[in-house]
C-alpha cells in the first residue's frame, strides 16, 4: 500500500476522531456534513465511504456505537469516542503535524546553499 493511501486513510480517521472529540456523539451523516462544512466544502466524504473507517475504529476500540430512535421509524447509529480513541487522536495529530512541518521545511528550502555539498 502506498504512503499516499495510508496518509489519506489516517487523515479520515484523524478527522472523524477530532470531530467526535469536539462535538461529542454524532451519527454518520452528521459527521460527513460537519467535516464538509468546516473545510469550506473542500473535504466532501460521501457517507458511505466513512463507514469502513468507522467500523475499523470500532474494531480497534477507538469508538463505540449505539442506536437511538429519531422519529417513529428512523433509528440513528451514533458514534462515541472511547479513551483509546482520545489517545489514537493525539498520536495521529502528532504524526500529522510532524509530517506537515517536515514537508514545509523541504518546500521552503531553495537548495541554493546545498549545491556546493554535492
Amino acid at each position: 500500500m502506498s504512503a499516499q493511501i495510508n496518509f489519506k486513510k489516517g487523515s479520515v480517521e484523524m478527522l472523524l476522531l477530532h470531530v467526535l472529540s469536539c462535538k461529542g456523539d454524532c451519527y454518520g451523516y452528521q459527521l460527513s456534513q460537519l467535516i464538509k462544512k468546516s473545510s469550506g466544502g473542500e473535504l466532501d466524504f460521501p457517507v458511505g465511504s466513512l463507514y469502513p473507517a468507522l467500523y475499523k475504529m470500532i474494531d480497534h476500540g477507538y469508538i463505540s456505537d449505539y442506536k437511538q430512535q429519531a422519529g417513529k421509524r428512523l433509528v440513528r447509529v451514533y458514534y462515541h469516542l472511547e479513551d483509546a480513541g482520545w489517545q489514537r487522536l493525539e498520536d495521529l495529530k502528532r504524526e500529522y503535524f510532524a509530517t506537515y512541518h517536515s514537508i514545509q521545511q523541504v518546500l521552503n528550502n531553495d537548495f541554493a546553499e546545498d549545491d556546493a555539498d554535492e
